[in-house]
C-alpha cells in the first residue's frame, strides 16, 4: 500500500478532504493576486499601506471563505441555491433603496466595516440558482418554451436592477454568464441564433438611422460611438482615457521599463489605475512578458475548472463549474479588451488583481464552490 492510498484509507475524514482540494488551482489563484499586490505596490510608489495591504487582508479573508466553502458538502450548497439567489436580489433591491454612490453610480451598500457590491454576489448566486433548476429539470424539457420562461427570469431579474444602478458591464456579464449555463444545459442553438440575429438587426438598425427622421439615439450617443471607434477625435476629452490607456500598454515593450518606472502611471496620467487599468500598469512596467505571464496564469486556471466540470458525474455540479468558469472569462476578457480599446469602457475591473474587496472575496468563494464539488464528487 502506497503512502498515498494509507493517508485515504485512514486519515479522519476532514483531513482527507483536503487531500482532494485542487492544490494547483489554489497555487494559480494566489499566483494571479500576488501580481495585483505587486501592482497595487507600484502604483502606490512602493507603500503598501494604500493599496496592497488592504487587498492581502481581504485576500486573508477570502482564503479561509474559500477552504470552509470547500469543506461544505457540495449538496448543501445545491440546496441553498435559491435562498443565495434571493438574497442577491433581496441586496439589489437594497440598494436601491439606501446604497451609496460612488462615481456616479449606486452600486454599494455598507454592511459593518465591508463595503459590498451586490451586483458581484448576483453573478454567482444566479449560477448556482441556474445550475439547481436545469439539474431539477429532465432533459426533454430543457428546450421546450414553457421551461425557458423561469430561467429567463432568473436571469433578467439581476440584469434590470443592475442596469438601474446603472452598471452596463456587469449586467452584460450576469447576461452573458447566465447564456452561456443555458447553452451547456442543453438548450437548442436556434434560440441563441434568434437572439444574435436580433441584436445585429438592431446594430444595424441603430447605424443606419443616423441622420434621419427616424434616428434612434441621441446625438451625443452617436458621438460616444465615434469616440470608441476613434479616440483621437477627442484625446483631452471622451478619448482620454483610452487614448492614455493605450500609451501605457505599448510603452512597455518586451521588457517593460521595470518595477515603479511606469510614466503613465507615475505621473498620473493612466486613469484608474489600481483597478480598470491595472493591466495597463502591469504591461508598462512588465512588458509583454509581465502581460503574457498574466494571461497564461489565466489560461491555466480556466484549463484546472473545465477540467474539474468534466470528471463531476452530477449535472449540478459541471453546470456550477462551467458557469463559474465562463464568468471568470468573461471578466477578464472583457477587461482586457476595454482597456485595449477594442470594447467600450464599462467599468469591469481585472479579477484578483484590481482594487476591491467585493470582487476578489466573492471569486474566492467561487472558487470554493468549485472546490466542493471537486471535493465532494464521486470517485
Amino acid at each position: 500500500m502506497s503512502y498515498l492510498e494509507y493517508q485515504v484509507k485512514y486519515v479522519p475524514s476532514g483531513l482527507k478532504k483536503l487531500l482532494y482540494v485542487s492544490w494547483p488551482l489554489v497555487l494559480l489563484v494566489a499566483a494571479v493576486s500576488s501580481m495585483g499586490f505587486i501592482m497595487l505596490a507600484s502604483i502606490a510608489g512602493g507603500q503598501i499601506d494604500t493599496w496592497a495591504q488592504p487587498q492581502i487582508e481581504r485576500f486573508g479573508l477570502g482564503f479561509v471563505l474559500m477552504m470552509l466553502v470547500a469543506m461544505t458538502p457540495i449538496w448543501f450548497w445545491r440546496s441553498m441555491s435559491g435562498v443565495a439567489y434571493l438574497v442577491s436580489i433581496g441586496l439589489l433591491v437594497l440598494v436601491e433603496l439606501i446604497g451609496e454612490v460612488g462615481m456616479g453610480a449606486q452600486r454599494w451598500i455598507d454592511i459593518g466595516p465591508l463595503r459590498l457590491q451586490p451586483s458581484e454576489v448576483a453573478k454567482i448566486t444566479l449560477v448556482l440558482a441556474l445550475a439547481a433548476y436545469y439539474d431539477w429539470l429532465p432533459a426533454r424539457r430543457v428546450s421546450n418554451p414553457i421551461w425557458l420562461i423561469p430561467p429567463l427570469l432568473l436571469i433578467f431579474a439581476p440584469v434590470v436592477l443592475v442596469l438601474a444602478q446603472p452598471n452596463l458591464g456587469t449586467a452584460v456579464l450576469i447576461l452573458g454568464t447566465g447564456g452561456a449555463v443555458m447553452w451547456c444545459a442543453g438548450v437548442h442553438w436556434a434560440y441563441f441564433a434568434t437572439v444574435f440575429g436580433a441584436v445585429g438587426g438592431a446594430v444595424f438598425a441603430v447605424f443606419e438611422s443616423r441622420g434621419t427622421p427616424w434616428q434612434l439615439l441621441h446625438d451625443y450617443q452617436y458621438r460616444r460611438i465615434d469616440t470608441f471607434i476613434d479616440p483621437s477625435q477627442d484625446p483631452l476629452g471622451a478619448g482620454y482615457n483610452i487614448t492614455q490607456a493605450k500609451i501605457a500598454l505599448g510603452s512597455g515593450g518586451f521588457t517593460g521599463k521595470g518595477f515603479m518606472q511606469g510614466t503613465q502611471t507615475r505621473l498620473n496620467f493612466l486613469p484608474e489605475k489600481h483597478t480598470d487599468f491595472i493591466l495597463n500598469t502591469l504591461a508598462e512596467e512588465f512588458g509583454f512578458l509581465g502581460s503574457f505571464t498574466l494571461l497564461v496564469l489565466y489560461g491555466l486556471i480556466l484549463l484546472f475548472l473545465f477540467h474539474a466540470a468534466m470528471q463531476c458525474r452530477d449535472r449540478f455540479s459541471s453546470l456550477l463549474i462551467t458557469g463559474i468558469g465562463v464568468s471568470f472569462f468573461l471578466l477578464f476578457a472583457v477587461n482586457m479588451l476595454m482597456v485595449m480599446g477594442l470594447a467600450p469602457v464599462v467599468g469591469v475591473p481585472l479579477p484578483l488583481v484590481s482594487y476591491g474587496g467585493s470582487q476578489l472575496l466573492v471569486l474566492l468563494i467561487a472558487f470554493g464552490l468549485v472546490q466542493s464539488a471537486h471535493v465532494h464528487r464521486p470517485r
